[in-house]
Parts: C-alpha cells; sequence; structure tokens
C-alpha cells in the first residue's frame, strides 16, 4: 500500500495526462498480476469493481470521528484542516502520526474493505474501519480514505486507467475498453490484459453500462442542422434507467449506475416476458393509466390463422415528476403507493440482444431490433400474441394487482422545422418535457454527449431567492464559499423559508467576492457552514420543483443553478412562495 500510496502522490504532482497514464503504467507493471489487478480498481477510485453489488455503507461522519479518535484531534482542530485540505482523506495525511509497525499490503486492504462492506451497523463498521486505520502509516490512510469515499482527486479517471493498461500490456485501448464495458471491472480486465486474453471478455449481465447522452439546443432549426435523417420522440420527465433481461430476471439501473429495482417492484414482471437476454434504455415515468372498460379488440398474430381475444389497450400519459419523486428511494413501497402512484417503463433503445452487443450498429438497426424484440412477446394475464403497432409491449397485471407496464417509446419523422415545432408543442401537451431528436445513422456512445442525440427542452422556470446559508466548496474551492442555500418570502412576507442549493452558475471572480461578502456579514459560524445575513439576491433556473420535506419551504428545486446575481434587486423583491406555489401547479397540469 505504501508504493500505491506514493504512485498517486506523483500522480497528484504530475500536470500532463501523458504523465499519468506513466506512472500508473510503470506502476502496474512493478506489481504482481493480482496485487495490480486490485490496485487498478483503487485508482479507479473505488473499493470494489462496477459490477459487484458490494457498498462499505461507511459515511463521512463515520469516517470523521474514526480519525478524530486516531489523531487525538478536536472538532475544531479537524475542522481547520479540512479548510486547509478540502478532503478528509488529506486531513487523515495530515493530522495522524506515524508510527513503529505502521503498514498495509494493497492485498490486505482489499480483504478489509470487503469485511467492513459485509459488517452490519455503523458500531461493528467503525471497530473494523478503526482498526485499518491503526494499521496505516498517515500517507496510506490518506489514500484509503479516499478510495472509501470513492474520489482520489489526483487528476486520474478510469479512461487514464484504461490507457495505463494497455501501455503496460502491450494492448490497445480499444482492447481494453471494450473488454472493461463488457465486464464492468477494470482489475479483471487487468488480468486478461496481462494473459493477452482481452478478446475473450464476455457481456456481464445486470452490470449497467454507461448511458448516451443529449445535447441541448435552442430552436426547431438546429434541430435539423446536423444530420440528414432523424428520429424524433417525446421527452419524458423521469428517472433514466437501463433495464437487464435475463433468464426471467429483470434489473433497473439508473444513471449513476446503481440498482434501483427495489424502489419499482411492479416493473420486472413487466419485462420478464422477453425470449431472450436484453439491456434496453429506457425512462422510468409516472404513469396515468386509463380506466379499465373491459372492451376487447382482435390482436391477429402474423402467423397464418392465429386470432386471439385481449383487451384493447389505450397505454396511458406520462404524469409530472413531482409525482414519480414520491417514489424514490424507498426500499419497501407499499401496495397504497404502488395503486396511487404507478409507473410506467418507456423503453427507446436495445444495447445487448440475442448474445451482441448492439451499441456499435446505426440507431436505424437498433430501432428495427428493439422493434422486432418486443414484438415477439406480449404477456397480458397469461396471453402471448404478436402486436404490430407500436404501444404496450409488456404487461404483468394479475387479479387485483397494481398495474405496470413497458412501452416502446412512439418515434416520429419530420422534414421541417415547423413540423419540428409542431410536435414540440404536441408533447408539452402532453405533459413531456420536449423532444429527443436523434441521428438514425448514430451509434451508441456510452458515456458520451454530442450532436448525434439533441434534447428539445422548455424553458426553465426561475426565481429571484435570498441567500440564507452558504457552505465551503471542495476540491478547487475549498478555501472559498461557493455552495448556496437560499430561500424565497413566505406568504406575509415577514420570513424567509428555504427552497434550495446552488453551487454553480458564478464565476471564479464573483465566487471570490461573494466569499469576502460572506465572511463579513456572517451570523453564525457553524464550521462548514455559515449563516448569513439575507441580503444577496439570486436568480436561479431550475427544471423543475418537488415537494420536500427537507425544506421550510415544503418544496425544493430540482437541478437548479445561478443564472445571475441580481445586484439590481432589494432581499424584498425577492419571489414569494405563491410564485413558487404556482409554478409547481402549473408543472403539474
Amino acid at each position: 500500500m505504501k508504493d500505491f500510496a506514493r504512485a498517486c502522490e506523483a500522480i497528484a504532482a504530475a500536470t500532463k495526462k501523458l504523465q499519468k497514464t506513466a506512472i500508473v503504467a510503470e506502476y502496474l507493471k512493478s506489481r504482481a498480476v493480482e496485487e495490480a489487478a486490485v490496485s487498478a480498481v483503487f485508482l479507479s477510485g473505488k473499493p470494489f469493481p462496477a459490477w459487484e453489488e458490494t457498498t462499505l455503507q461507511v459515511g463521512g461522519t463515520l469516517l470523521w470521528r474514526v480519525v478524530a479518535e486516531l489523531a487525538g484531534k478536536s472538532d475544531a482542530e479537524l475542522t481547520a484542516a479540512y479548510r486547509r485540505h478540502g478532503d478528509l482523506g488529506a486531513v487523515a495525511g495530515d493530522v495522524l502520526e506515524q508510527r513503529a509497525g505502521q503498514g498495509l499490503k494493497i492485498l490486505e486492504v482489499s480483504k478489509a474493505f470487503h469485511d467492513i462492506a459485509a459488517a452490519r451497523g455503523s458500531a461493528a463498521k467503525a471497530v473494523l474501519v478503526r482498526e485499518l486505520l491503526a494499521q496505516a502509516t498517515p500517507l496510506e490512510a490518506k489514500y484509503i480514505i479516499k478510495i472509501m469515499t470513492g474520489d482520489l482527486r489526483i487528476g486520474l479517471k478510469e479512461s487514464l486507467v484504461e490507457e495505463a493498461i494497455g501501455k503496460a500490456y502491450a494492448a490497445t485501448l480499444g482492447e481494453v475498453q471494450r473488454a472493461n464495458m463488457l465486464l464492468g471491472d477494470i482489475g479483471e480486465t487487468l488480468r486478461l490484459a496481462a494473459e493477452g486474453k482481452l478478446a475473450e471478455a464476455k457481456m456481464r449481465m445486470f452490470h449497467p453500462l454507461g448511458f448516451m447522452l443529449a445535447s441541448p439546443i435552442d430552436s426547431a432549426e438546429e434541430g435539423l442542422s446536423y444530420f440528414a435523417e432523424a428520429a424524433v420522440e417525446d421527452k419524458y420527465d423521469g428517472i433514466r434507467a437501463q433495464a437487464h433481461v435475463s433468464d426471467g430476471e429483470v434489473k433497473f439501473f439508473s444513471r449513476t449506475r446503481d440498482e434501483i429495482t427495489e424502489s419499482f417492484p411492479e416493473l420486472p414482471g413487466a419485462l420478464a416476458g422477453l425470449p431472450q437476454d436484453a439491456i434496453l434504455d429506457g425512462e422510468i415515468v409516472a404513469w396515468e393509466y386509463p380506466p379499465d372498460t373491459g372492451d376487447t379488440q382482435q390482436i391477429v398474430d402474423e402467423r397464418p390463422g392465429l386470432v386471439s381475444e385481449q383487451k384493447a389497450m389505450d397505454p396511458g400519459h406520462a404524469r409530472p415528476f413531482s409525482v414519480l419523486q414520491q417514489r424514490l428511494g424507498r426500499k419497501k413501497v407499499s401496495e397504497t403507493m404502488l395503486r396511487g402512484n404507478p409507473v410506467a417503463y418507456v423503453a427507446f433503445d436495445v444495447l445487448y440482444a440475442n448474445g451482441e452487443l448492439l451499441i456499435d450498429l446505426p440507431l436505424r438497426e437498433r430501432a428495427r431490433i428493439l422493434d422486432e424484440l418486443v414484438a415477439e412477446r406480449i404477456h397480458q394475464g397469461g396471453t402471448e400474441s404478436r402486436r404490430k403497432s407500436q404501444g404496450d409491449f409488456g404487461f404483468d397485471a394479475g387479479a387485483g394487482a397494481a398495474p405496470a407496464a413497458a412501452i416502446r417509446a412512439p418515434v416520429f419523422r419530420v422534414k421541417s422545422a415547423e413540423d419540428l415545432d409542431e410536435l414540440f408543442v404536441a408533447a408539452q401537451a402532453r405533459g413531456n418535457e420536449g423532444l429527443m431528436i436523434k441521428d438514425l445513422d448514430s451509434p451508441y456512445l456510452p458515456g458520451k454527449r454530442g450532436k448525434s442525440w439533441l434534447k428539445m427542452k422548455r424553458e426553465l422556470a426561475t426565481l429571484d431567492v435570498v441567500v440564507t446559508a452558504v457552505e465551503y466548496g471542495h476540491g478547487r474551492r475549498i478555501g472559498v464559499l461557493s455552495d448556496y442555500t437560499f430561500a424565497v418570502w413566505d406568504t406575509n412576507k415577514d420570513r424567509l423559508v428555504n427552497i434550495g442549493k446552488a453551487y454553480s452558475g458564478l464565476t471564479d471572480a464573483e465566487i471570490t467576492e461573494m466569499t469576502q461578502w460572506f465572511l463579513e456579514h456572517t451570523i453564525e459560524d457553524q464550521g462548514f457552514r455559515r449563516v448569513v445575513e439575507p441580503r444577496i439576491v439570486l436568480e436561479v433556473a431550475f427544471n423543475n420543483m418537488m415537494r420536500s420535506d427537507r425544506h421550510e419551504s415544503g418544496y425544493a428545486l430540482r437541478f437548479s443553478r445561478i443564472v445571475r446575481l441580481r445586484r439590481d434587486k432589494l432581499p424584498e423583491e425577492a419571489d414569494t412562495i405563491e410564485t413558487a406555489q404556482k409554478i409547481f401547479e402549473k408543472q403539474s397540469q
């Protein structure tokens, strides 16, 4: 671990990408393969490979307490060190003392991480964390904590570790990247590279791939300016989710690659009937299901002479994100919640099917495969048939069960900006955010944002708010107050009620200027956080608003950012809770 920590120090000191890559490659090549494999995972800033469903579940408070105990420091002393470094790992390296007999091996640290993850309860975890850090040198403890918190902060991304693996074991970057993408394990990728077997990497199901991202556009004209042929879909206001289906088992993963299946227990049944292993890309949305009228219609199977009776299905429509928000983060979902806040999975892409990774195919081909995949079977109360039209392709609703559907996102084609504008208005009328415009010739690029996928959204709402509290930033902003809590006025305009936080939007110069102002106008110094005089007005933009018990206002802004300082406004001119309520009600219509 000592050599690992020294390598990290050298990587942090290097200013050029090639220098960092060379240091990593040299370090990996100098270690035994198993130690190098574990090191590759650690150098990616994680205690475990990406595919493993293992977490330490050790919070910053526990680590803070353990470091304080081992160092014999007070909270005030630790806070002062944190302000100098902006990182608890660096704080540990600063305040812990070197003692005889300290020192760990990489594989010992890996085993300790697995022991901590397996321990139940914060008390048991705290004992193991304390034992681990007590055995480590201060420099080792610095990087052990950085790995535990998931942020090395040495200017090293996993992509550079991939480059270093290629350099160390004479493999191309493309070979390393593809193997790592399929396996979700950069350590296993290194093992294969060391054996010259990268081509043998196979897709590991239930390991989420990176999500392809879209770039915003300002107009319909811009939306048709980047490519000749476009597929146009509604942009739903939900949770982007990747669905993995294998042998009847279904799991959903968020854009942060966290598994979220337990929050939506009714959805796996909607996809379990797919005829082959598959990975789909789509959106989980709150869904308004139409009433069950009991009407039936004939669905004609493409095989000669086969006709089956099914209930006519209007797939329904999406509801606002504020409805979906009530389902997020729940480990247990009650029957009342399932029925009162139903969801659907809207699929718009397929990344893997029939044993093949499909991301290199153009969108038009992936769309054809998705259509064929979901048309092969529709499961509804035990009845299987084929359906030509787009719409509901999966349904599992036994007697008395809450509805759950998987829906093929409708796709449109346009010939002019006028057509695109009409679709945009129609999408908003359906309660959706706007449009997605996609190049039919584009491959699927995991984790990449470019001009192949575009998003055309409604204008963000804005509020004029008053800053009530500020916090010190992280990384390069460790010495400035850059995270702002802000408020609007209550009904009588006699009290400010907090409604959100933002940390982006201002220039470095403005942040420096405002830091000085807030230091001079602090009401209460809470260490990391300062309550300040409510005199600074900001204009903040946000995607939408949710109900929230966290803020006094009863609302929280989603994806808020600072548009500008409103130096022209007095605090009394900031918006009121009534304005916020109107925005919330409008978005919920």
